[in-house]
């Protein structure tokens, strides 16, 4: 029994990793051990729905879209991945009122269950907090990366989040500004940095969501802000002006800057140092996004400290006399 939707319907947001994505593809990954015609059989019946219609396998997915997913059973019995939880998550909250509940997620959790993952951030928090009626995700962050996650109370909160990071500016024009910090291999040159890089989403052959710089991608915005240099690395600061999948790993990379412990787009022989020197995780945290409050319009400025093992990190390199800090 594939772990989502094992015994009841499952109510999934579409985040911008799933966006743009044909709903057959999306379900054939998400609910990997079920066969491929009982995937076709529950959207030619009408079980699967997009805000609450029907839809055919050619559908593409919107942000926002709320995706009804029936119980299905796999084709054979599979291990399921259950990631442990060390604390409780609710003990990670930065921010929270009626509408809004903003948490510092850990490295290495899901924000969502599927593809193997019995339990995500958000059955997680549904979890620990059966007293709220409604709770989804508002945006997502990649597996690896930690640092500031805002989820919705109220499905005006979600609408409002959804339509602040469309509009892609700056919050005093309605958007959203979020901010990481990312540790990368060699000495970046400028202080500041506008890169703007087309990208391209592909799968590979193993079914993995993969992202490349290509001409006829979707166009992409990144500033990059020196924050602090060590002999072979530099700490940026990424301010992101659009939301696209993996954007801030890829345009690094791309660069030739890659992200420290990045599994997908680093330098693994580096990594795998990395390793040895103590950073077992990719060094990519949001740290801080500013937003209007979706229900009272005044402008909340977020903040999720560095973890830990990445302090220590930061801490065991070794600084040349010259270094700064910008």
């Amino acid at each position: 029994m594939n772990e989502l939707g094992k015994n009841s319907v499952a109510m999934l947001t579409i985040d911008e990793g799933s966006e743009g994505q044909r709903i057959d593809n999306y379900l054939l990954k998400l609910l990997k051990g079920v066969p491929k015609s009982h995937i076709y059989r529950i959207l030619r019946k009408g079980e699967v729905r997009a805000n609450k219609k029907r839809v055919d396998a050619t559908y593409r997915l919107v942000l926002g879209d709320i995706v009804r997913v029936p119980p299905v059973q796999t084709a054979r019995r599979e291990p399921v991945n259950v990631q442990p939880v060390t604390a409780k998550l609710s003990h990670c909250t930065i921010f929270e009122d009626n509408a809004l509940l903003v948490i510092n997620k850990p490295s290495g959790m899901a924000v969502h269950g599927g593809s193997g993952i019995s339990r995500g951030v958000i059955e997680q928090l549904r979890l620990e907090r059966p007293e709220l009626k409604f709770l989804e995700l508002a945006h997502r962050l990649d597996r690896e990366t930690s640092g500031v996650l805002l989820l919705a109370k109220k499905r005006s909160a979600l609408v409002k989040l959804h339509e602040a990071m469309r509009e892609g500016g700056r919050t005093s024009e309605g958007g959203m500004d979020k901010f990481y910090f990312a540790l990368v291999k060699g000495n970046w040159p400028d202080e500041r940095r506008h890169v703007k890089l087309p990208l391209f989403k592909y799968l590979t052959a193993e079914g993995e969501r993969r992202v490349s710089v290509r001409e006829d991608g979707q166009a992409s915005h990144t500033i990059f802000s020196l924050k602090q240099k060590w002999d072979g690395f530099t700490l940026l600061e990424a301010e992101l002006k659009t939301g696209r999948t993996h954007q801030i790993r890829v345009h690094l990379s791309h660069l030739g800057f890659p992200i420290a412990g990045d599994d997908k787009y680093g330098d693994f022989p580096w990594n795998k140092e990395l390793q040895r020197r103590g950073l077992k995780r990719m060094f990519l945290h949001a740290h801080k996004a500013v937003i209007r409050h979706p229900a009272t319009g005044e402008t909340l400025t977020l903040v999720a400290p560095l973890p830990p093992e990445l302090e220590r990190f930061l801490h065991s390199l070794e600084k040349p006399e010259n270094a700064q800090t910008i």
